[in-house]
């Protein structure tokens, strides 16, 4: 029987050191909602968070590591969508997710058939919360001044690596100059390590 009142006997929290800067992984990304909607821009759902501070909106992001040996591994980033000191956080937010929406839809970063246009666009944040796509790991500091690890770059189907991380059939050498696939192709997906809300209905605009 577990004494309450006694902790000697506990196990110790595990420490986890930083996952090396520029690991390559798939991971999931989920998105805590803010609150926070402007229809003019697109942001409904209450998936945006405003900054009391600042008056800056991003999207507040988890990723969990999907598999190897950093499996579960869970880190935080923001997505900038806008801040009043200029228009350079939300370009890199909107650059950030474009990398995203090509890394999960198979979509080469220089396609641009009409397919590929579809694949980059969503009908909401709603498809960015729980997308799985693969991840470049990265180091920074904290608002403490501590190193943790960060999600800022999304690895795209140009990247040698990509296929054999994404579980994809390797490219048929003969398919283009470009490296473009003829057909965006979603990679495999796993069960949520920590079950989110439920997907939308439906087929997804970009497939179909």
């Amino acid at each position: 029987m577990t004494d309450w009142c006694d902790f000697n006997d506990a196990q110790q929290q595990p420490s986890f050191d930083l996952i090396p800067k520029g690991t390559l992984a798939r991971v999931r990304m989920t998105l805590k909602p803010g609150g926070f909607d402007d229809p003019a821009q697109g942001w409904t759902g209450g998936y945006a968070t405003q900054s009391n501070e600042s008056g800056s909106v991003y999207l507040a992001a988890e990723f969990v590591v999907l598999e190897g040996e950093y499996a579960r591994r869970k880190l935080w980033s923001n997505i900038g969508l806008h801040s009043p000191k200029g228009p350079a956080w939300g370009q890199m937010g909107r650059s950030f997710v474009r990398a995203v929406l090509n890394s999960a839809r198979n979509v080469h970063p220089q396609d641009m058939s009409p397919q590929a246009a579809a694949a980059r666009r969503i009908q909401g944040f709603h498809e960015l919360d729980g997308i799985e796509f693969l991840a470049r790991i990265d180091v920074e500091k904290d608002g403490r001044g501590e190193l943790k690890n960060v999600v800022k770059s999304a690895v795209e189907p140009d990247h040698p690596d990509y296929a054999r991380l994404m579980g994809l059939p390797p490219k048929n050498p003969g398919s283009g100059s470009t490296g473009a696939p003829a057909a965006a192709t979603p990679p495999r997906t796993t069960p949520p390590v920590n079950p989110q809300r439920p997907a939308m209905p439906g087929k997804p605009a970009w497939a179909q």
